[in-house]
């Protein structure tokens, strides 16, 4: 029988104890601010008790002209539903709008990046497989025109993540805000 993990109250919003299921609203969540990057859900908590080793799996707001990430690719599959909002996806070099309800399926290898987009912010839904993309062979960040002209791209390729994000500040953990999420 898999145990229950508890959640208690932590900085900044309820976080499970340990491994084990568990029911949490995003709202009640932690979540991470990254200037000019977004918000997203930290279902996990930060300390690692709860550790999501197969699966990742967040809920990220950015507003218009926001990269949700920096142009890479993964070892492992990632899938994206848009909840509400627009985005613009950059994917093998080309442009393609999203809109809510829109899935993108990235299988491992695929280069990609979301950048919201529209008057509103887009809200999505990232699932990633973990079986493969951590450690030295996770993926890396690769030199694209289109992600570089919406500010989602590094001038030299990469596998590092602190070179590939540092023209922006570290995250930092927050309280969910109010009206972040539509109703």
């Amino acid at each position: 029988m898999v145990p229950e993990s508890p959640l208690e109250p932590a900085e900044h919003g309820l976080a499970p104890t340990r491994k084990g299921w568990f029911v949490l609203n995003a709202r009640e969540a932690p979540w991470v601010a990254r200037e000019g990057r977004g918000v997203y859900s930290e279902f996990e908590g930060f300390d690692g008790a709860s550790d999501f080793s197969q699966l990742g799996i967040n809920v990220t707001i950015l507003a218009p002209g926001e990269p949700m990430a920096m142009y890479h690719w993964e070892a492992d599959q990632e899938d994206f539903l848009v909840l509400a909002g627009e985005g613009l996806l950059i994917v093998e070099g080309e442009e393609r709008p999203l809109r809510q309800w829109d899935l993108v399926h990235c299988p491992a290898g695929t280069k990609h990046v979301i950048v919201g987009a529209g008057d509103a912010p887009c809200v999505v839904l990232a699932v990633g497989a973990r079986d493969r993309s951590t450690g030295p062979d996770w993926g890396g960040y690769t030199v694209d025109e289109a992600a570089l002209r919406h500010g989602a791209g590094v001038e030299q390729e990469t596998t590092d993540p602190k070179r590939a994000y540092a023209r922006f500040p570290k995250g930092k953990p927050t309280r969910y805000g109010e009206g972040w999420l539509p109703d």
